[in-house]
């Protein structure tokens, strides 16, 4: 059973960089890991996500050209490198993982809140 654990929140000031980590564990193979976000009661959006296996990667246009994620595969670690941060990224940051081509993600970490001050 696949568990997940993020790290490396915390305030940071606009234009800065963070990078968040989330280790697993469990047998990834075949599944999507997932960065997402959410403000107060608002939907959790996916930020960028990675195929396991493939290492494929993708990043919503929100951050395209900010945000990055990246694994290791043998750490079985996946890093959401986010720089240039702005105000507006101020989120709880959840990474969650599910079945390649399953439409929700499944399992989920408890999140870690970023802060970016201006």
């Amino acid at each position: 059973q696949v568990q997940l654990v993020e790290s490396g929140g915390g305030l940071v000031k606009a234009g800065g960089s963070l990078t968040l980590s989330c280790a697993a564990s469990g047998n990834l193979d075949y599944y999507v890991v997932g960065w997402l976000r959410q403000a107060a009661k608002n939907e959790r959006t996916v930020v960028a996500a990675i195929t396991w296996s493939e290492g494929r990667t993708y990043v919503a246009d929100s951050v395209k050209g900010r945000f990055t994620i990246s694994r290791n595969y043998a750490e079985k670690t996946v890093y959401l490198q986010m720089y240039n941060v702005i105000p507006e990224d101020t989120d709880v940051y959840y990474c969650a993982t599910k079945p390649r081509g399953a439409a929700e993600y499944t399992r989920w970490g408890q999140g870690t809140q970023v802060t970016v001050s201006s």
